[in-house]
């Protein structure tokens, strides 16, 4: 459904002036410095360009007929979640050439992939994705690490009438109050997470203690965790939101030993955890129980106070058994040093095939309309096994893991290990748009 031309004109007025008031209030060299967006666009284009093509079966989907599609990739590279960024730009590079055995061409039109750094910043995401739209004319947004970065791009989608696909902000919003419809995420939100970590731990009675950040990602989380574990029966004693930049958690902490709740259930991401400061603080020895979705295997390293912890997992690259998650794991190794997929880089591989699976839906047509026809209801292959777009958010209904943090001596970190894998249909979130 197009905009009508009046409102398409405001809109764009809107953001111009936005913009420029951002420009006058921020930081012009942090807002326009792209450094690092050369050599980036050079490790998606060419990591996947060498070898991999050598692996396809490029007889036909190869032969280049077309004019490119322009996929944009916008993420963190630098700021607090930079780890999670290249996580995901990881995953979309190994994606592309999974979905097109190796050739990078839908329909004989070859896919071309610009990256921008969000910087971690909403103002800087909104001058990148705008960026992105007007200079580079991209036909897809893929993005963002950050929900407040994404948070603050959602509108553009609908302003210039292009497909954004959410990889990995979680926060319910983004499908929910602030959704439009060109937005569809491959990313799991906040009540997702909230289902699987209110089934680990909460039941009649229970007292339970959440600690989030303060942005987004983290108040959207402890809002969709409290319903469901409230449904289930427990009791949500206290709610701590340091700042998402916090370094110090001494008073929160402090504030959750009070309370003495038998449950904290911690909401966290970023590099600035609250892990060693909880260990600190002897909370678990005051008995009170850790409970939280296993982390990036950075973080993981900190855990070892939590060994036993049961709760959920987004994605390790351990939990999930098909073949797509095998070629991840091989093709990951491969490319990067012996490196395994983390947290987010299944994410990303899957970002990247529901966006070859749609664009050849609609034979290589980029059309927004098209492709959002395509994709409502879509299923498609990932690394944590069949994803479904749901028709009416848009959001990928998706495995998650109920887990135990346990030692193994193969992993010099607690290993998250499968209780079992919880159903597209036991994690489907409430629709909220």
């Amino acid at each position: 459904m197009k905009m009508k031309r009046g409102i398409q004109s405001f809109l764009l007025l809107f953001v111009c002036l936005f913009l420029l008031l951002l420009a006058g209030c921020g930081d012009n060299d942090a807002a326009t410095d792209n450094s690092g967006n050369e050599n980036d666009n050079d490790e998606v284009n060419d990591a996947g360009n060498d070898d991999d093509n050598d692996d396809g079966d490029s007889d036909n989907a190869g032969e280049v007929t077309g004019d490119p599609i322009k996929i944009g990739v916008l993420t963190s590279q630098t700021g607090i979640l930079e780890a999670y960024g290249h996580q995901m730009i990881k995953g979309f590079d190994i994606g592309l050439d999974y979905a097109t055995d190796g050739t990078r061409v839908v329909n004989g039109r070859p896919i071309e992939v610009i990256i921008r750094d969000t910087q971690t910043e909403p103002q800087v995401a909104v001058q990148q994705a705008t960026e992105l739209y007007e200079n580079e004319g991209v036909d897809i947004l893929v993005g963002a690490a950050s929900s407040g970065d994404t948070l603050a791009v959602l509108p553009l989608a609908e302003v210039y009438e292009r497909i954004m696909i959410v990889e990995p902000a979680v926060a319910d919003a983004i499908t929910g109050s602030e959704w439009n419809p060109y937005i569809f995420r491959t990313g799991r939100n906040s009540s997702q997470d909230a289902v699987a970590g209110a089934a680990a731990i909460a039941s009649d009675g229970t007292d339970i203690a959440i600690l989030a950040p303060n942005y987004a990602f983290g108040l959207d989380g402890a809002e969709a965790f409290k319903e469901a574990a409230e449904a289930l029966g427990a009791n949500i004693v206290l709610e701590e939101f340091p700042a998402p930049d916090a370094t110090d958690f001494t008073a929160n902490i402090q504030r959750i030993i009070d309370a003495d709740p038998e449950y904290l259930f911690v909401i966290w991401s970023g590099a600035n955890s609250p892990w060693q400061a909880l260990q600190d603080m002897g909370v678990q020895d005051r008995g009170i129980t850790i409970s939280t979705g296993a982390p990036d295997i950075a973080a993981l390293y900190t855990m070892d106070d939590l060994i036993g912890m049961e709760g959920f997992s987004v994605y390790h690259y351990t939990l999930p058994n098909n073949p797509v998650n095998d070629y991840l794991v091989e093709e990951h190794m491969r490319l990067h040093d012996g490196e395994v997929p983390d947290l987010f880089t299944a994410g990303g591989m899957a970002s990247a095939i529901a966006a070859v699976e749609a664009l050849t839906l609609t034979g290589g047509d980029t059309n927004a309309d098209a492709l959002r026809d395509a994709m409502k209801g879509m299923s498609f292959d990932s690394p944590k096994g069949t994803m479904t777009f749901r028709e009416e958010d848009h959001q990928a209904l998706q495995a998650l893991y109920a887990i135990e943090l346990q030692e193994h001596e193969d992993y010099d970190y607690p290993l998250p290990v499968l209780i079992r894998e919880l159903s597209p249909e036991e994690t489907a979130p409430p629709i909220r748009n």
